[in-house]
Formats: structure tokens, C-alpha cells, sequence
């Protein structure tokens, strides 16, 4: 325990040390690699001189009138060449977008004005121009159901940019942009302008599982224009085609301009079979309010990591919870109060007992979380992204939850507390983050399946070496459990998220920790609008049952790769991976080749959510 525990304060403490110099959204005194006041710059070697800008110019307006003239040299340079879509690639700065609005802060919204793009240029080449045909371009009523201003309100450049964030992060929109007109006849009125452009919605989808299961899935994320999601998913056995059931997703993210998103999933696959339920609105402003309600109805298999098998899980829950922030201007943060009642019963289940299998025990949980936060969103690019706007989140949150659990065989107190905070600096952007939880028996007080989490993540400026660009990815895990049970859930391994790329050799224990390193290229070369980004990687995992990490099993893990994303296209992006793994005496199970689609990230964010658990996996 006291390993863990030194561990987490030292965290902590670094964590909170770091607040006021890392979470504080305020712009550096200019210095070397930086320009104005006005903009934070640490991608110094991205600044280009004005007259080799204009030479490449007209280098390339050059190539495209001499390819103009004959069918197939035309064709070739629509294939190779794209025009460059609205971002900061051309300047490579990280940008407080709040700063250039303040001139109009204060001054009463006028109007506000629609316009919107197809997802592809109107003179694009032939596929652009039919997907534009293709495409229902999304209504107006959609994009200004988004908007946390109206006209008549005063303009707040925080709202402003949250908008622009909150629109960009819909699955249907590739780009936005907000332009601010003085009213011409009155100086203390402005008129907006909006500019989004669509992305290309339809996509299909493909799974080969094990045991001769076979998924086909058709989607589509803009409905007749609406914003609406649906996705149909029909399942069959490749060995004999035996039907195996279908699934319908769908989901409304702003249900009549309330900002509740409402989902529905149901249907069956093969063995499993799902009904899912919910209604939810999360906190979008300083002072806001969050409310959610979700019922499940779930058979499926689970993973029972003590004995490396899967078995059938039916499992019904209900989860309630509520919240209300409000912000405190004197110290530029919100104070924020949520509870949470979840209610979780299972039907079908292996064998559990006092203390085995607790995860798929029947139990009733009552929690109530207390803190404090602060976000704010900078511009930047090429970082999850290829290319396009992106909008990280820089800020902190501190937060104690506490609550009663009532269970099967025990009833249990349970407190948990958690600190994270994120930002950028000269260096890069740095994330650092660590969670403490346990539960607590109300009759001996003796903790009981308690963890710790230590989460700290890095990512370099943007260098320029030739017409490629290459940025640095750090990530650090540190996760530690005691007192713990034993069955489902008591154990953690390596995992997606918390592992080494490669690796595929069975491993469990109840410590943890991972060091993950990424080297990515963006490549300039866009074929059909596709940008290319090269990748390598190094990881380094220790995990087992000593307290004492070291002491632990070591593997490790290499490889490169290449993803694929057209940033106009919701489909997801396509990495192709080559790696090797080893442990402490040589080569072990690894995952040589892996051809997978991977789904936009979620960025780091410190809003509040729902009091929760602390994880073990």
C-alpha cells in the first residue's frame, strides 16, 4: 500500500504544484520562439520566410496550368495535388482564439449568419465533385441548434470559441469558423458570420471475428441533413453464412435544441444481445448544469482475467445522475456538486461469492462528488489530427467523491479523490493526472479493493525538417491495486489503452506501470486529398504481483506504421502497424501485422462528470 500510496502523493503534489503554471490560460511574455502577446508560439521553426511562400506559389500554379492543357496530366494533378483547407498548418501556432475576440467583447450579437459548405471543393476532381452530389449538405436549423449564443445576447469570446469547439467535435462537420462584423450603422452591435464545411457521412464497415463470425456494418452520421446518426449492423457465420442477428444504433446529439443527446442501440449478435437507453446533457458552460439517465439490458461475453476465458454475462443496469457548477469569477474557476444513484443486477453469471467475482455481484451505489475546475480551448493541428483545426482543452480538475455502496454480501463506504491538470508550455503540451480510490469497511474501517492511477502525457512542438513535420509523443502509466479479491476485474493486464502496441503474451497482476514513446511524420503529399503521417514506436511495461514494480515481469515492444486520413471523411482512420515484442528472456506472443480503423481521439478534457469508481484495469 505505502508504495502506491508515496507514489500518488508525489503525483499529486506535482500535479497541483503545476496548476497555476501549466493549467492557467494565459500567454507567455514573448521570447525567443515566440511572437506577439497575442499568440503563443512554440512551433518557432514553422515560421516561413514570406518570399519562399510565394515562390512555391507560383511553382504550383505553374504545374497546374502546364497539366490544364491535356486530359491526362489534368488528371494526375487532381489525383496528387489538393487545395489547402482552412487551419494553421501555415503557421504552426497554438492560438488563444479569446484574444482576437476581445475588441468585441461586451458588444450586443446583431445577427447571425448561416453559410455552409459541401464537404469537397465545387472544382475538385470527378470523385469529389459526385460525393458533393451524393451528399445532403446539413441543415441550417442544425448548426444554429448548436450555438450557445443568440442574437440579442452580449458576445463572450469563451462562448464563442466553446462553440466553435462543441460544432467541430460533431461527427457531420470537418470545419467552422466564426467571423465578427461591427454593425456599420451602430458600434456597439456585431454580426456574426458562420462557416462550416460538411464531412462526407456515409461509411461501411467490416469485422472478421473469431469462431467464423462476420460483422457488415452501413452508417450514416448526417441523416437527410438532420445531424442524426444511424448505423445498421447484420452478423453472419463466413463458414456455413448462417445468419447471426442485427443491431440498429442510433442517436440524436442535440435532441430539440436542448444539448441532450438521446441514443438508442438494440439487437442481437450471435450469442450476445444488447438494449441500451439514454438520455444525458453535459456541462457546457462555466455555470451549467448536467443530468443523465441510462438503462441497459446486456448479454454478452465477459473476460475473466484469472482464467484467461470468456463467459456469458446478462447484466441490467440503471444509472441517474445530476449536477450543477457555478463559476467564481474571483478565482476563474467553478465549484461544481454532482450525485449519482446506479443500480446494477445480473441474471446470468458464473460462480461469485464474498469475495470472488465482486464485479459481477448485484448492487445499489449512492455517490456524491465535490470539486473544482477550470477549462479553457487552444487551436492547434497535427497532433491527433492531420491537419485540420483541433481544439485541446487546457485546465484543471480537483475532485473527492464519496458515497455507500449496498451489496450483495457486504455493504461498504467508498472515497476516492482525484487531481489532474494540463496545458501548454515552451515544451510542448503536458498532461499529468492521479486518482486514489477505496472502499471502506464501516465496520473495521479497514480498506478494501483500493487503487491508485498515475496518468502524465507529453507531446513535443511541431518541427519542420523539409516539407515534413514530426512531433514527439510521450505517455506514462502507473497503475497500482492491494487488498484486492480475486476473480473479474481483480487483476489488470496490458490493455489498448494502458499497453504496449505488439504485444500479445498473457500477463496479469495487480502493478502496473508503462512508459509509451511515438514518433510521428506528417508527410506534405496529399493523393486524393489523404494525408499520410509515418509513425514509429517504443514501449516499456513492468507488471505483476509485487509491490515492488521492478521486481515485476518486463516486456517490451517496437514497431512502425503508416495511418491514412482524409480529414472531409467521417470514415476513421486507417493504420497499417508492423511490430515485434519481447520479455525478460526473449521474444514473446505478438501481433507481427495489424490493419485496423481507428476512431477519432478523445481528447483530454476537465470537465466534470459523473462521480465515479475508480477503475482497475
Amino acid at each position: 500500500m505505502y508504495t502506491g500510496f508515496r507514489i500518488f502523493v508525489l503525483a499529486l503534489l506535482l500535479t497541483l504544484t503545476g496548476l497555476l503554471a501549466i493549467a492557467h490560460p494565459t500567454t507567455p511574455a514573448a521570447g525567443p520562439g515566440m511572437q506577439t502577446p497575442d499568440r503563443f508560439t512554440p512551433d518557432s521553426a514553422r515560421i516561413r520566410n514570406p518570399e519562399a511562400r510565394a515562390r512555391n506559389k507560383r511553382l504550383y500554379d505553374s504545374i497546374e496550368s502546364k497539366t490544364s492543357r491535356r486530359a491526362v496530366p489534368r488528371m494526375l494533378y487532381q489525383l496528387l495535388f489538393v487545395k489547402p483547407v482552412l487551419d494553421t498548418t501555415a503557421n504552426g501556432q497554438v492560438l488563444d482564439e479569446t484574444r482576437e475576440l476581445i475588441p468585441y467583447a461586451g458588444k450586443t450579437i446583431s445577427g447571425i449568419e448561416i453559410r455552409r459548405q459541401e464537404p469537397f471543393d465545387e472544382d475538385g476532381n470527378w470523385l469529389e465533385r459526385s460525393g458533393n452530389k451524393l451528399h445532403m449538405i446539413t441543415r441550417e436549423r442544425v448548426i444554429r441548434r448548436d450555438l450557445l449564443f443568440k442574437p440579442g445576447d452580449v458576445l463572450d469570446p469563451q462562448l464563442i470559441v466553446r462553440t466553435k469547439q462543441l460544432i467541430r467535435s460533431r461527427d457531420y462537420i470537418s470545419d467552422i469558423d466564426i467571423e465578427v462584423h461591427t454593425d456599420s450603422l451602430d458600434s456597439t452591435r456585431v454580426n456574426l458570420v458562420i462557416r462550416t464545411r460538411d464531412s462526407w457521412t456515409i461509411t461501411a464497415d467490416g469485422a472478421i471475428r473469431s469462431e467464423g463470425r462476420t460483422m457488415v456494418a452501413l452508417s450514416d452520421a448526417n441523416i437527410l441533413g438532420t445531424g442524426n446518426k444511424l448505423k445498421f449492423i447484420t452478423n453472419f457465420n463466413r463458414q456455413d453464412f448462417s445468419f447471426g442477428g442485427n443491431m440498429v444504433e442510433y442517436e440524436i446529439p442535440n435532441f430539440l435544441g436542448t444539448f441532450y443527446t438521446a441514443q438508442f442501440n438494440a439487437g442481437r449478435d450471435f450469442y450476445s444481445s444488447t438494449l441500451d437507453l439514454a438520455l444525458r446533457k453535459e456541462f457546457l458552460r462555466p455555470t451549467d448544469y448536467e443530468v443523465g439517465l441510462t438503462y441497459n439490458d446486456i448479454r454478452d461475453k465477459r473476460y475473466m482475467i484469472e482464467q484467461d476465458t470468456s463467459l456469458l454475462v446478462k447484466e441490467r443496469n440503471l444509472d441517474a445522475w445530476g449536477g450543477y457548477s457555478h463559476f467564481l469569477r474571483g478565482i476563474n474557476s467553478s465549484i461544481y456538486l454532482t450525485g449519482r444513484y446506479n443500480y446494477s443486477r445480473v441474471s446470468q453469471r458464473p460462480e461469485v461469492g464474498p469475495r470472488y467475482n465482486p464485479a459481477l455481484h448485484d448492487q445499489d451505489a449512492l455517490l456524491v462528488g465535490l470539486g473544482l475546475y477550470r477549462e479553457k480551448f487552444y487551436t492547434a493541428n497535427m497532433i491527433y489530427g492531420f491537419g485540420s483545426r483541433e481544439y485541446l482543452a487546457a485546465g484543471y480538475k480537483a475532485e473527492v467523491v464519496s458515497g455507500y455502496t449496498w451489496g450483495e454480501f457486504s455493504d461498504d463506504v467508498y472515497l476516492g479523490i482525484s487531481a489532474q491538470a494540463g496545458g501548454f508550455c515552451p515544451l510542448g503540451y503536458v498532461m499529468g493526472g492521479a486518482t486514489l480510490g477505496s472502499y471502506i469497511d464501516p465496520v473495521n474501517g479497514m480498506w478494501q479493493r483500493s487503487a491508485v492511477d498515475v496518468d502524465l502525457k507529453w507531446f513535443s512542438n511541431l518541427f519542420l525538417v523539409r516539407r515534413s513535420r514530426i512531433r514527439q509523443f510521450l505517455a506514462f502509466n502507473y497503475t497500482q491495486g492491494w487488498n484486492r479479491w480475486s476473480g473479474s476485474d481483480e487483476s489488470i493486464r496490458f490493455t489498448n489503452t494502458n499497453g504496449l502496441q505488439a504485444l500479445n503474451e498473457y500477463a496479469i497482476g495487480t502493478n502496473r506501470m508503462i512508459l509509451n514513446t511515438e514518433t510521428v511524420l506528417f508527410s506534405p503529399y496529399q493523393p486524393l486529398g489523404f494525408r499520410i503521417a509515418f509513425f514509429g514506436f517504443a514501449d516499456f511495461g513492468l507488471l505483476g504481483y509485487s509491490p515492488n514494480i521492478f521486481k515485476n515481469e518486463f516486456y517490451t515492444s517496437f514497431g512502425v506504421g503508416v495511418r491514412l486520413r482524409n480529414e472531409r471523411l467521417v470514415f476513421n482512420t486507417i493504420q497499417i502497424r508492423l511490430g515485434i515484442a519481447f520479455g525478460k528472456y526473449g521474444l514473446v506472443d505478438c501481433e507481427y501485422f495489424r490493419l485496423s480503423n481507428s476512431t477519432r481521439v478523445e481528447q483530454t478534457r476537465y470537465r466534470p462528470t459523473r462521480p465515479e469508481i475508480v477503475g482497475f484495469e
